[in-house]
């Protein structure tokens, strides 16, 4: 198995296969440096310099690549995917550009997720060479915690259930020096009464659970990291149709890319106290299962009243959003595969991002968009605040109208945050439902890099 490290390689003059790039706009020109056969054979292969094509020249007795892109000068992360992608095993190097940036793409195109079966169609890895050593390790931090979010979020629930995510925690904590503490049981009923709430139908290997990590110097800012660990969701006894239901087990998206995220912080060293938090449950359904018309306590002490059982991701949130709050953090920052609404909105490739300050939004915004992993920000409106007043306790789970469901979401996972704590809320759906060059069908992570380079920004290392 190759591993990620072996896929860009420092260039010492080895031998490699070069890569011409050229535009669209360019091509024509650059096809005057090249013989007549060779335009030949470009020509066949319908390649015409637009961005993402792949075009393969023989030279003598060996060939070179051509790819087509935006602009050589400026490659973005993806810009060098397809070529990852298409061709041949072997060793290359860029021959007019540096790559930069798309040194990401390079190492995502090469994902393939194999737990249950070979990749028969499987190309030996093509390992780019570069002068920019210097860039490296971070390009490959972000891809390999890209990778750990595609994995766990690719993986069926029954092996990706609570128990399962409290390992990979585990698993964090021990590669870090970090301190891992889990909830469950009797505990977790008495200190978080929504998670357990949601997960108590559950089959006992599938118990819920909540998993605490710190790390840190206690006198370096809080960071709280929160993430939705709904490993599947059947939409309770609000049941899903079928169709809805297919993807579930994406809904632990949001756990996936806390993990992935406290991931980069402890490794980079970043200047925080840093609270990682990840309510995990199975919102199933036998006869312990919470109920429309229910009201459950939560840690916070506000009563919620249960309209709809498939707007759980909220409820779990909310606990864990109190218990974060109760650290007085610095600034937290949950993920959650959270709503259709946000999809209808925005489709799949943009996550929502609401926020309380408008200076945190623009450092998101701006990392995501020199990061190509832009979030689209989405308001926190008051006037629709009174779409969650009940008639018999504090506050409604779900609104009866179908008006801003995203936001409305928002708003209630906002009540459980503490007055005045800088609180960003991710909607991300962790799922692509088509390939793209460097970014496979299924799992996947929104707004993860973008939230990564901002803490950067923010908390150096």
């Amino acid at each position: 198995m190759t591993e990620i490290t072996d896929l860009i390689q420092p260039d010492r003059g080895q031998d490699a296969t070069p890569i011409h790039l050229t535009t669209a706009a360019g091509f024509d020109e650059y096809a005057k440096t090249l013989s007549a056969g060779q335009r030949a054979s470009l020509s066949a292969q319908q390649f015409e310099g637009g961005a993402g094509q792949v075009g393969i020249v023989t030279d003598g007795d060996g060939f070179f690549a051509v790819g087509g892109v935006v602009d050589p000068e400026n490659l973005s992360s993806y810009c060098l995917a397809a070529l990852a992608d298409k061709l041949p095993e072997g060793t290359y190097r860029l021959a007019n550009a540096e790559a930069g940036a798309a040194m990401f793409g390079w190492l995502t195109a090469h994902y393939s997720f194999t737990r249950y079966k070979d990749d028969e169609k499987a190309v030996g890895p093509r390992v780019l060479l570069t002068e920019q050593v210097g860039r490296l390790p971070s390009y490959m931090a972000e891809a390999e915690a890209e990778m750990l979010v595609r994995d766990l979020v690719n993986t069926p629930a029954e092996d990706m259930g609570p128990a399962a995510l409290e390992a990979e925690c585990e698993k964090l904590a021990k590669a870090h020096g970090a301190k891992l503490d889990v909830t469950k049981g009797d505990s977790l009923e008495q200190g978080y009464p929504m998670v357990h709430a949601v997960g108590r139908a559950a089959a006992r290997h599938h118990a819920p659970r909540i998993m605490h990590l710190t790390w840190g110097k206690e006198s370096d800012p809080v960071l709280a990291l929160v993430g939705k660990g709904v490993c599947f969701d059947t939409g309770g006894l609000n049941i899903k149709p079928g169709s809805g239901m297919r993807l579930m087990k994406k809904d632990m998206g949001g756990a996936a890319h806390v993990i992935a995220l406290a991931g980069l912080i402890m490794a980079a060293g970043l200047k925080v106290r840093l609270h990682m938090l990840v309510p995990a449950v199975d919102n199933a359904i036998s006869g312990p299962a919470f109920r429309p018309g229910d009201v459950l306590d939560s840690r916070k002490g506000l009563s919620v009243e249960i309209h709809n059982t498939d707007a759980e991701g909220r409820l779990i949130l909310g606990d864990a959003l109190t218990r974060a709050s109760e650290e007085q953090p610095d600034l937290i920052i949950d993920f959650a595969t959270l709503t259709g609404a946000a999809r209808v909105a925005l489709g799949p490739d943009y996550a929502a991002m609401m926020a309380r300050k408008d200076e945190t939004a623009q450092a998101l915004i701006a990392a995501g968009k020199a990061n190509d992993d832009e979030p689209w920000r989405l308001p926190l409106p008051e006037a629709y605040r009174d779409y969650l007043k009940s008639d018999i306790a504090d506050i409604v789970n779900a609104q009866s109208n179908p008006y801003a469901g995203a936001s409305v979401a928002g708003l209630f996972l906002d009540r459980f945050v503490g007055e005045g704590i800088d609180w960003v809320h991710f909607d991300t759906f962790a799922w692509r439902p088509y390939p793209k060059p460097g970014r496979s069908k299924g799992g996947t992570a929104y707004g993860l890099r973008a939230a990564w380079h901002m803490l950067k920004d923010r908390y150096g290392a």
